[in-house]
């Protein structure tokens, strides 16, 4: 028998996994998490010139600054569509075990 939180879970999974399995809603809910890994590739890059003056040098005089955000976008892109779908799998996955527990027990 399952108990009141797997039942929950399932019929809530029932409910939204069509709606977080598409591509729009895991780039809105992930872009967070996407952005919290790439911010830190542009503080590195500008806090250089403190502790690297050549790498400083270097970033100044080859560093465009729209390939710079392409790259910093395209990362968090990355990450956030990464994240999410990992999530919804395991989500997926969990769905999947429960709803056979429940049909092999009645």
């Amino acid at each position: 028998m399952l108990d009141k939180r797997e039942q929950l879970f399932i019929d809530y999974w029932a409910m939204h996994r069509e709606k977080e399995q598409k591509l729009g809603y895991q780039v809105l809910t992930g872009l967070p998490v996407g952005l919290l890994f790439s911010l830190p590739i542009v503080f590195i890059l500008f806090s250089g010139r403190y502790w690297y003056k050549r790498a400083d040098m270097v970033a100044n005089s080859e560093l465009s600054l729209g390939i710079l955000i392409f790259a910093v976008f395209a990362i968090a892109l990355f990450v956030a569509v990464i994240y999410k779908r990992h999530q919804w799998e395991m989500k997926e996955q969990q769905y999947l075990e429960l709803k056979g527990k429940a049909k092999k027990e009645s």
